[in-house]
């Protein structure tokens, strides 16, 4: 077996490391995985916002709901409010894999032997590094995706105004990116550069755990449904089976931070205690499963299509000594 390939007894699931493959394929088929994945993804990221934001269900009552209204209201393209603002993401999601990747080689050269460690320790290191980047579009995309909805039943809402449109911008006219626009001075002239910023540590607090989780959970899974499975199943099914099982137990440990995190940037104030206490008094243990059905159907989808973009790309961008080490 060629250096530099991993593998466990049990499961037989190779570990494709940074240095076996060629990277003059492997980043740009990355980016263009991210890309599409970004964008097929993107409404249901849309949806989770705005029903993380909201109070109670005073705009929506639910995941499909919301699909419903947005779509009847704002047409379409409602559900891709903020989507090219959000589409500079894929400069930190290149960063996230470099981190990622260089941070298992490095622990690899430095004697860590277990998969499952460099792979929790990897996650959380690559998601703190792009958080730098992450958090200013993010919060920029958050209000985008929050302006619109110009008609609610039982709640008037002047024109071009929304109970969600926190930094109270005017939609009625002009084009998206004057909308972006609006957005970035609105949130420069309410809270200066550190508003482009806020909740950037509880976003470190919710993102890295959460990455070092879906990594770790994704191993687990792996060797447990590889250690069942018949011989002849390819490598891949496991893998892609196993990215959702590790993607949706991350996202139930971490959901009531991923909405104090919403709240903390869009509204511009409070601290994590005091946003959860808020959340307590008005939600009480829906505070846990808040907007849950949205971010598992949205993690649920990306696991499994971020795996399986993720493992066929790294088979192709193999070099030609290690392709015969590594299954599919």
């Amino acid at each position: 077996m060629a250096e530099g390939v991993e593998t466990t007894d049990a499961s037989n699931i190779q570990v494709i490391e940074l240095n076996m493959m060629d990277k003059s394929k492997y980043y740009p088929l990355a980016l263009l995985s991210g890309a599409c994945i970004r964008t097929t993804l993107y409404p249901l990221s849309l949806v989770k916002t705005r029903l993380q934001v909201q109070n109670k269900k005073i705009l929506y009552n639910g995941t499909w709901d919301a699909f419903k209204k947005i779509t009847q209201r704002e047409g379409v393209k409602g559900l891709y409010r903020g989507y090219w603002i959000n589409s500079l993401l894929i400069v930190p999601q290149m960063a996230y894999i470099t981190v990622y990747e260089g941070s298992r080689q490095w622990l690899h050269n430095h004697n860590v032997e277990s998969r499952k460690l460099k792979s929790f320790i990897a996650g959380g290191c690559a998601s703190t590094a792009s958080q730098v980047f992450v958090v200013p579009l993010d919060i920029v995309t958050q209000h985008m995706m929050l302006l619109g909805n110009t008609k609610t039943e039982g709640h008037p809402i002047k024109p071009g105004r929304t109970h969600l449109n926190t930094l109270n911008i005017d939609t009625a006219s002009g084009s998206r990116l004057g909308a972006s626009f609006k957005v970035m001075k609105a949130v420069y002239s309410n809270y200066g550069i550190r508003g482009f910023y806020k909740g950037y540590f509880i976003s470190v607090l919710v993102y890295a755990p959460h990455s070092a989780l879906w990594w770790l959970f994704y191993d687990r899974f792996s060797d447990l449904l590889a250690g069942i499975s018949p011989s002849w199943v390819p490598r891949l099914t496991i893998q892609c089976v196993a990215a959702p099982l590790g993607g949706c137990t991350a996202t139930l440990l971490t959901n009531f931070l991923d909405v104090s995190r919403t709240r903390i940037q869009v509204q511009g104030k409070g601290t994590l205690v005091s946003v959860l206490s808020d959340l307590w008094k008005y939600e009480g243990m829906k505070l846990f499963t808040k907007a849950i059905t949205a971010r598992m159907a949205q993690s649920t989808i990306f696991s499994f299509t971020i795996i399986l973009g993720y493992e066929t790309i790294k088979r192709w961008s193999l070099l030609e000594e290690h392709k015969a080490d590594v299954r599919w």
